[in-house]
């Protein structure tokens, strides 16, 4: 997968912050996974980091010209990584990219944050007996944590709800911005005068919609749940069934309603039409008092008022 940013621009710190990149002369898979893990537990929620491999630093970029890697050794080093990292528990996989800059090979490590952490990695991947360990990024360097800091690090993963948690399986593009501006106009925001004014990012950045790094954002799950179309191609089975037992739960006689798909919040909104108009019902009956007959609503259709 082709990393998002530019690789000149990249190197020469023009988009990215220093700390987020880390510099690799050659492969060292010991060092490298430790500072995978590190990134992927974005301890300082700052978007993840890049490790470049190929190239040394020199105060803080990567030194010109770099050496790069020989073309014979990037096919081995992409198939050690798929056994390395199964070694990373939970899983993760960091994304690879293989760039050319002063006529030589880089081999780009894309660490975006990642959703299951806390990570750990065996603190020496290649040695025999692996012991685990977490890392975090502290300003420009990997370096294990403390207890406080290892305690912060389990909490900050605990505090993060689902609908809060960015979904890296999509795309800003999988929100819809019809659908954000329904929502504003329902809901009666201010925001609604500055929709056509700003980028599209910009209100959903107001909106909290977005989660990332300004060169790859990626949308949170609620946004995806909310302001698009088909969130089921996102949450399988996000869907609301009703059934309908005409003469009570013991009866075999049932009813199933189609399936009520779409945004979350307009499936309620179905969902509470439906069963609206499943428990009111309309009886005529003769008060004994009066000739003519009445048609009265109520809840139940027992013909109570």
């Amino acid at each position: 997968m082709a990393i998002p940013v530019n690789i000149e621009k990249l190197v020469s710190g023009r988009i990215v912050e220093s700390e987020r990149i880390e510099y690799k002369k050659g492969w060292n898979p010991a060092a490298i996974y430790r500072t995978i893990c590190a990134f992927a537990n974005d301890f300082e929620n700052i978007g993840g980091g890049y490790i470049i491999v190929g190239a040394e630093e020199e105060n803080g970029r990567a030194k010109r010209p770099i050496t790069g890697i020989p073309t014979e050794q990037l096919d081995a080093i992409q198939k050690e990584m798929i056994g390395y990292n199964n070694l990373i528990r939970p899983y993760y996989g960091p994304k690879i990219d293989i760039q050319t800059l002063d006529e030589q090979n880089l081999l780009v490590i894309w660490v975006p944050a990642g959703m299951d952490r806390p990570y750990e990695v065996p603190e020496n991947i290649k040695a025999k007996d692996k012991k685990h360990q977490y890392y975090i990024r502290k300003y420009a360097s990997t370096v294990r944590p403390g207890k406080v800091e290892l305690e912060e690090l389990f909490n900050l993963a605990n505090r993060i709800p689902f609908d809060d948690r960015s979904n890296q399986q999509a795309t800003i593009d999988d929100i819809s911005p019809s659908l954000v501006r329904e929502y504003l106009v329902t809901v009666e925001s201010e925001l609604l005068d500055e929709f056509d004014k700003v980028p599209l990012v910009e209100i959903y950045r107001s909106m909290d919609l977005l989660h990332g790094s300004d060169e790859m954002l990626f949308p949170k799950n609620i946004a995806l749940m909310m302001f698009n179309f088909r969130p089921d191609k996102f949450f399988p089975y996000s869907r609301i069934e009703i059934v309908e037992f005409p003469k009570g739960l013991g009866d075999p006689t049932f009813y199933e309603k189609p399936a009520i798909t779409g945004p979350i919040h307009i499936q309620i909104q179905k969902a509470l039409e439906q069963l609206e108009n499943i428990a009111l019902k309309e009886q005529i009956y003769k008060r004994p008092d009066k000739a003519e007959e009445l048609s009265v609503s109520g809840i139940g259709g027992d013909g109570s008022q």
